[in-house]
């Protein structure tokens, strides 16, 4: 109970601080109108991929529901769809579909909002959204609910095969 408290705690405040990165910490740039002005900050949007990863953040502690596909419930592909949806971007429902429509990306290369695609059970079966610092965000199985995980842990790093980005 104490751990999963700890646990929600942390996802709590990992989202915030990616929230608040991804807010104001993406393009900025500084303006100066006269040399003895004060500079000005313009905030460039955040992309689609960044914003999908903010979104999923967001929907931490949904339950997990086989086919679903909104806050009421989600599975791992439907937590990436409503994801992209709600950041502006139509993408495919199924795993599959996903894995077959996003370029293929060199785990070193990882940035917010790419895909990352798991092997379990022999085959090619969850998807996840990487946030940053080997975290990710996804709808892990029945019984549970949306969470962050790090890929640091044996078990996802072991079952990783593929990161991934929609274009």
């Amino acid at each position: 109970m104490i751990a999963d408290s700890n646990r929600l705690f942390r996802n709590a405040v990992f989202a915030a601080i990616l929230a608040s990165c991804l807010a104001g910490c993406t393009g900025t740039a500084v303006v100066e109108t006269k040399p003895a002005a004060v500079s000005v900050a313009k905030q460039a949007p955040a992309s689609v991929p960044e914003r999908a990863a903010v979104i999923a953040v967001q929907q931490v502690g949904a339950a997990y529901r086989y086919g679903g596909a909104s806050p009421a419930g989600f599975d791992c592909s439907g937590l990436v769809q409503y994801s992209y949806r709600q950041a502006g971007m139509t993408v495919p429902r199924t795993t599959g579909q996903l894995w077959n429509s996003a370029g293929k990306v060199p785990f070193d290369e990882l940035r917010a909002g790419d895909l990352l695609f798991f092997r379990f059970d022999g085959k090619m079966s969850h998807v996840g959204i990487y946030v940053g610092e080997q975290q990710f965000v996804h709808a892990p199985s029945s019984g549970k609910r949306v969470s962050i995980d790090s890929l640091d842990a044996e078990y996802y790093r072991r079952a990783l095969i593929r990161g991934g980005r929609l274009h």
